[in-house]
């Protein structure tokens, strides 16, 4: 069962803002359960867009994705930053905030996510940036485990680091299905086990999306395709360990007609209801 703050049930979809009118004109089906953006995308957006934005804030619950807290960064926290983060999460009523576990800048930004060492350091490192981060915004933060495609310094598996970072900073996981999957390929380890060692009561909800194969060895996410079997398959085993989560489809480029994200986000409900039946049926 879920017990994060994250008040939240369904499937949701990442808002764009080139579907945002199409998305409008459903009246009596919301086709998604909730929205996603990045914040930063939006704070300080006045205007029409600034208005749309504020309709659709108002229509569904929404959650930010953030992109440049960089949590694990050696610079010290941008503290001007998260309290303009807070003052439009309180404005527009924002239903929780997730954040990657990574990095991104240093003296500036490096415009990428860059992996944290798995370290113990890194742990204590991360987990009190965290505290930090929560206590500023006066409410939990969410951390996303990412891809990573090099592990410099390691110590500990990312397992056990992602564990560790997530009691020591009593905060939030946003689980990514298709991060683990690619991952486990990647770095060849058994992805099933990767979720089932996640902590459930941590969970506050899931992010699916697709990728692009660079070689058969070699995964590269990049939320800019179609979700593939093995990433609804790990969605189901998912669901079947920890029950039924809020579950989120990312696609961030190469972004289709809207009816086809639609028949993805059906897709995601399809698992959610089919578990929900057949727990029904055993019990």
């Amino acid at each position: 069962m879920n017990t994060t703050s994250c008040p939240i049930s369904g499937a949701g979809l990442g808002l764009r803002r080139s579907f945002m009118d199409e998305l409008d004109t459903f009246d009596h089906h919301q086709p998604a359960d909730f929205l996603e953006v990045a914040p930063e995308n939006w704070m300080g957006m006045g205007g029409v867009l600034g208005k749309r934005f504020s309709h659709f804030a108002e229509r569904y619950p929404m959650l930010c994705h953030g992109l440049s807290l960089s949590i694990g960064s050696p610079a010290p926290l941008d503290e001007a930053f998260i309290k303009t983060l807070k003052t439009f999460f309180d404005k527009h009523h924002i239903v929780c905030y997730s954040e990657h576990l990574s990095y991104c800048s240093d003296d500036g930004h490096l415009y990428d996510l860059m992996p944290i060492p798995f370290t113990e350091e890194a742990v204590h490192h991360v987990a009190a940036r965290i505290k930090r981060v929560q206590d500023i915004l006066e409410r939990r933060l969410i951390i996303e485990n990412v891809s990573y495609y090099a592990a410099p310094g390691q110590e500990i598996k990312e397992v056990e680091f992602v564990k560790a970072v997530l009691e020591e900073a009593d905060c939030d996981l946003l689980l990514d299905v298709n991060n683990v999957y690619v991952n486990s390929v990647n770095h060849r380890y058994d992805p099933v086990e990767f979720i089932k060692a996640m902590p459930q009561h941590r969970i506050a909800y899931l992010h699916i999306a697709g990728h692009y194969n660079e070689a058969q060895d070699l995964i590269v996410d990049t939320h800019g395709a179609d979700i593939v079997d093995p990433v609804w398959q790990l969605l189901e085993t998912t669901y079947q360990h920890h029950g039924v989560i809020p579950t989120l489809l990312e696609r961030d480029f190469n972004i289709p007609a809207l009816d086809l994200l639609i028949s993805e986000v059906e897709q995601i409900r399809h698992y959610q209801s089919a578990y929900k039946a057949a727990n029904r049926v055993s019990a």
